[in-house]
């Protein structure tokens, strides 16, 4: 996930264009690439579907596109604890499968499970650092 200086979109009405940008501010979408498939996996089935869980088959097979580029998508979510993985019964193939859905079945409540994860992201490496100065100043200390 990239953290950038960002304005809020409130002041946007139209839910695509706030989704968009939003999702290019976070990495999600590449700036320069085609927003269509991962904007569209995000969209049409975790946004307009929230609770529901999707299997990569019926993802891959509405956007008509392969289950390789479905995974890319929904792994890079799923690294940003947007998504969750399930085991769910697949009943055109009679078995649990693998199936992802919406965190918490909002969009909200899952961007504040990944806010705290990012909390506590930061605040370890704000730790690291902190070892870091100690090591090279005690470094420092023996040199002088």
């Amino acid at each position: 996930m990239q953290i950038v200086s960002n304005t809020p979109l409130v002041g946007e009405e139209d839910p695509d264009i706030v989704a968009k940008q939003f999702f290019e501010q976070i990495g999600y979408i590449s700036k320069g690439a085609d927003p269509d498939i991962p904007y569209n996996i995000f969209a049409e089935f975790f946004l307009k579907h929230p609770s529901k869980a999707w299997f990569v088959d019926e993802i891959s097979t509405k956007l008509n596109t392969s289950k390789p580029t479905v995974y890319r998508h929904l792994n890079k979510l799923k690294g940003f604890d947007i998504l969750e993985e399930i085991q769910s019964f697949d009943e055109a193939s009679q078995q649990n499968k693998k199936a992802y859905r919406l965190r918490y079945g909002n969009i909200q409540k899952a961007w504040n499970f990944v806010e705290a994860h990012l909390k506590v992201a930061i605040e370890n490496y704000g730790k690291t650092v902190e070892h870091l100065q100690k090591l090279i100043d005690k470094q420092r200390k023996g040199v002088e």
